[in-house]
């Protein structure tokens, strides 16, 4: 038998008994006016059944989707060929490129959660920030690992040794969810679980900058279980895709909320699996969960001479792009590191998003996640990268935060 993950339809369950024409009802779902009918938050069971029993469960109108746990791990950041910047005055690069330097908004008020490996909370960069942790690996609270530690410094950090890390240095409050253990891996389920946490906690923004292990699934059932690597490879290519259904599922959810509650921005590293400084036609599509709907996908980039350029690693068909090489941000154990990777790219759009929720609740617009989307995908800036750059390769552009026109 093998673990599966039911993602319960909550809704089937509150129109059950209750008559035709009640706020609730089929053809009628929701009313504005009856609290008791916002759409609730993802509900996750887990349980132990042969495929056959999973497949049955897919016809049982209480249940949404159903899908096999599998392995995740962190977008791990790519080795360096130039030495990383130092320490200094000012703020670094990322945070000055996409103009977060300059705008008057800080992200407070604003509620993130980080879900990654965890966080030092004792390095200077989160003084003043009221985490929240939540182990859902195993491992406990911290990270020895510093990935976790290195996306939190990018997108709410404040000021260390002189250097701003931090795109919303304003942000007070954030939930940081382990959802990779200290070695960098962990499970779907861990991360649907910690989705529902930050859910059911209201947070604005979630940023993550990880993806499912579909080659490192295939390489245990082949190891572990002895199966033939065909028949390994058809397992986990099945269950990388029920996990991306699932994902649309609970983005399906969190879509159906924001015209109650304002919705949240998911923010997702589109991967490192391109390599083209091998081979130029070398380029590999946005993994999951970057690639669910609805999800804001990250490309990275790199800077030479004020001149933007995708960095060969970074997958394509991203929704944004972002600073991505040579990113300085919090260390585990304190002081500041540079690392590359798609995984520093995400941050930087998580810190703008909170920059945009701020300064869309003083506009007199409606404030909801697709208002907010839409600002940073239509401010996007598409000068300064090298001529002839690929669509596909930079998305709608680089990512831009708020300017003093909206304060």
């Amino acid at each position: 038998m093998d673990r599966y993950i039911i993602l319960r339809d909550e809704n089937t369950a509150l129109r059950r008994g209750q008559p035709f024409g009640v706020p609730g009802a089929a053809g009628e779902p929701f009313s504005r006016g009856m609290a008791s009918t916002i759409p609730p938050d993802p509900v996750f069971e887990t349980a132990e059944m042969h495929s056959a029993e999973a497949r049955s469960l897919e016809h049982d109108p209480g249940v949404l989707h159903v899908a096999r746990a599998m392995p995740t791990r962190l977008v791990m950041p790519v080795a360096s060929a130039t030495p990383g910047p130092g320490a200094g005055d000012g703020p670094t690069w990322g945070v000055a490129r996409i103009g977060a330097a300059d705008s008057p908004f800080d992200g407070a008020g604003v509620k993130v959660a980080v879900l990654d490996t965890g966080i030092d909370a004792t390095h200077p960069a989160f003084r003043g920030v009221q985490l929240e942790q939540r182990d859902f690996s195993g491992d406990g609270d911290g990270d020895p690992n510093g990935h976790g530690t290195h996306c939190a410094g990018t997108i709410f950090g404040r000021d260390v040794e002189g250097t701003r890390i931090g795109v919303a240095p304003g942000v007070e409050t954030a939930l940081i969810g382990k959802v990779l253990g200290d070695d960098g891996s962990g499970s779907s389920e861990m991360l649907f679980d910690a989705l529902k946490w930050a859910s059911s906690n209201r947070v604005r923004v979630v940023s993550m900058s990880l993806g499912f292990d579909f080659p490192g699934f295939a390489e245990r059932l082949v190891a572990e279980e002895g199966m033939p690597v065909i028949l390994a490879t058809s397992i986990a290519l099945e269950a990388y895709r029920m996990n991306l259904r699932m994902f649309d599922r609970i983005m399906d959810l969190f879509r159906a909320q924001a015209a109650f509650d304002g919705g949240v921005i998911v923010v997702a590293a589109s991967g490192n699996e391109s390599a083209r400084e091998t081979n130029p036609d070398f380029e590999v599509s946005a993994s999951v969960p970057a690639a669910a709907e609805g999800v804001i996908s990250v490309g990275a980039v790199s800077e030479a001479g004020g001149v933007l350029s995708v960095a060969p690693f970074s997958n394509t068909n991203p929704v944004l792009s972002a600073p991505g090489v040579n990113v300085l941000s919090a260390a585990t154990g304190g002081g500041l590191v540079a690392l590359n990777g798609t995984s520093m790219a995400c941050p930087h759009v998580a810190g703008a998003a909170a920059l945009w929720w701020q300064a869309l609740a003083g506009a007199g617009v409606p404030l909801t996640s697709r208002a907010v989307e839409a600002r940073m995908l239509t401010s996007a800036s598409r000068d300064g990268f090298v001529e002839g750059t690929d669509i596909a390769d930079r998305g709608q552009g680089l990512v831009q935060t708020p300017s003093a026109a909206l304060a």
